[in-house]
């Protein structure tokens, strides 16, 4: 897909090639992520190779690097962006996998950001550190209380969407 739009678009601005990536490509890498999501590294750097190469198809952000590329186009890593959704589905009762099993909310005083704080617990092992169930919780709780609350799974995303361009630092590894 991403042949095509580079064959076919010869005005490449990055809002006209932004919407057709949005739009044509990354559907196809966000399809039933929770079942076949990858968890080899190997596996998530081949998904994230078509992100990259998008980036470099836009003529005034090809000569940098790739975390600046994302942060000129207010996107994240399709591995954050994975986790992100995954997490508001569980929060919010709309994935298989129940929300206790892997997380437990916040109940201390010392929350005063909103009611969906995440409890980070402590890692004895340091391979405990990269489950999915301890990487999303720091990023979880730096969002705001209206993207956590968010009515629907598009508006979260639009909410996210928003953030990123606010403050870009908060997102980038």
């Amino acid at each position: 897909m991403l042949g095509v739009i580079n064959r076919s678009i010869v005005y490449k601005t990055a809002e006209i090639m932004l919407n057709l990536y949005k739009s044509l490509v990354r559907p196809h890498l966000e399809y039933c992520t929770v079942a076949w999501s990858p968890h080899y590294v190997k596996d998530k750097e081949l998904l994230e190779r078509v992100q990259r190469r998008f980036t470099r198809m836009i003529p005034e952000l090809k000569a940098l690097s790739y975390p600046e590329r994302l942060n000129r186009l207010n996107l994240w890593t399709l591995e954050e962006r994975r986790d992100f959704i995954e997490v508001y589905k569980m929060v919010h009762g709309l994935s298989t996998i129940p929300f206790e099993d892997l997380f437990e909310v916040d109940n201390s005083r010392r929350t005063r950001r909103y009611s969906l704080k995440l409890l980070k617990k402590r890692c004895r092992l340091d391979i405990r550190l990269h489950f999915f169930s301890e990487r999303v919780v720091n990023v979880w709780n730096s969002l705001d209380d209206q993207s956590v609350t968010a009515s629907s799974l598009n508006s979260f995303k639009g909410n996210i969407s928003r953030l990123r361009r606010q403050s870009m630092d908060n997102f980038v590894r």
